[in-house]
C-alpha cells in the first residue's frame, strides 16, 4: 500500500525565526522558500522582526 505524507506545517525558512508555520498560510516567496510573513521573505530590509509570538527575529 502506498501513502502519501503531506507536509502541513514547517518551520519559516528565515533563519532566525522561531515560527512555525501552516504551508496553506505561508508566503511563499521568489527563492522558493515558504516564510511565516513579508518581513521574513524580505530579508528583513528595516530591521523589523515578524512579531509573531514575540519572535522579533529582524
Amino acid at each position: 500500500m502506498n501513502q502519501t505524507l503531506e507536509v502541513t506545517t514547517m518551520k519559516c525558512a528565515c533563519e532566525k525565526c522561531l515560527c512555525v508555520i501552516s504551508v496553506e498560510k505561508s508566503i511563499k516567496a521568489q527563492d522558493g522558500k515558504y516564510y511565516c510573513s513579508e518581513s521574513c521573505s524580505q530579508g528583513h530590509p528595516n530591521k523589523k522582526g515578524c512579531d509573531h509570538n514575540g519572535c522579533n527575529c529582524g
